[in-house]
């Protein structure tokens, strides 16, 4: 026996059930994809980042060892390192001088700096009354010298556009450029923004005029921040920001479930009078 009530006219309701079907079924996608992207970001590292980069980017670091650079700026660089290395991004490593040259190929793992720490990092005094030194490093001898930002920047930009899609660069430097490299970075901040490659710069107590300077050539785009101290990417560490992604996804997640809720209420019956 049937369940159904019969209806003359059912034909003339068909193409209002089809939408109906269609509506519920996408709202019913809608909930269970917000609901998984709960439990994705819920799952992802929630650890603070030094400079916000665009998504899945390609990260080229470039790093200043030219002679300005002195141990004042190592906890600083450490710091910046400690950072990176907590993050789960792919990055490629440029250190320059008065030449550069690519120490680490874009996409490879952020965890690959941690040998460069050491170089950064001061050792604990185990010896009352001698005062430890930061180990030597493979650039003091040889390679440190003057600064050539550009070269730097040039072979970073080089990188990362290679792997397009979302190439980035990221410099940490004191910004103290050599006066006769100021005209080919200014044309290559030209060159940044024509290819629309991201630019962070971490700076290293650079002075203002240097960054102003920075600003004007690679454009309002370019993002800066002070490079922390050890001590301050350590506490930055212990600091968990507001989940607000898992909030906005549980609020599409209940909207789409309340919505179709309201789409298809129930058939109510009652007697007629």
């Amino acid at each position: 026996m049937s369940a159904g009530i019969p209806l003359a006219d059912v034909h003339a309701f068909r193409p209002y059930a089809g939408t109906t079907r269609f509506v519920l079924a996408a709202l019913a996608a809608c909930a269970v994809g917000a609901a998984a992207g709960v439990l994705l970001a819920s799952r992802a590292s929630h650890s603070q980042t030094l400079l916000l980069l665009p998504p899945h980017a390609n990260v080229v670091i470039v790093l200043d060892q030219s002679a300005s650079i002195d141990a004042a700026d190592s906890p600083r660089i450490a710091g910046t390192l400690r950072l990176l290395l907590r993050s789960r991004d792919r990055v490629g490593l440029v250190i320059f001088s008065d030449a550069a040259y690519e120490a680490l190929p874009t996409g490879t793992p952020a965890a690959d700096l941690l040998p460069l720490l050491r170089y950064f990092t001061l050792p604990r005094q185990t010896v009352p009354g001698i005062v430890p030194l930061y180990p030597l490093n493979p650039w003091g001898s040889t390679f440190t010298g003057g600064t050539n930002i550009s070269l730097g920047m040039q072979t970073a930009i080089d990188m990362a556009v290679a792997q397009r899609p979302h190439p980035a660069v990221m410099l940490v430097s004191d910004l103290d450029d050599n006066p006769n490299d100021l005209p080919a970075l200014t044309a290559l901040g030209a060159v940044a923004q024509h290819d629309r490659v991201p630019i962070r710069i971490v700076g290293l107590n650079p002075l203002a005029s240097n960054v102003a300077y920075f600003r004007s050539i690679f454009g309002r785009s370019a993002r800066f921040v002070d490079a922390p101290t050890a001590a301050q990417a350590a506490r930055q560490q212990e600091q968990t920001p507001f989940p607000w992604t898992i909030v906005a996804l549980i609020v599409a997640a209940a909207t789409a479930l309340a919505v179709r809720e309201g789409w298809a209420p129930q058939l109510r019956w009652r007697r007629s009078q």
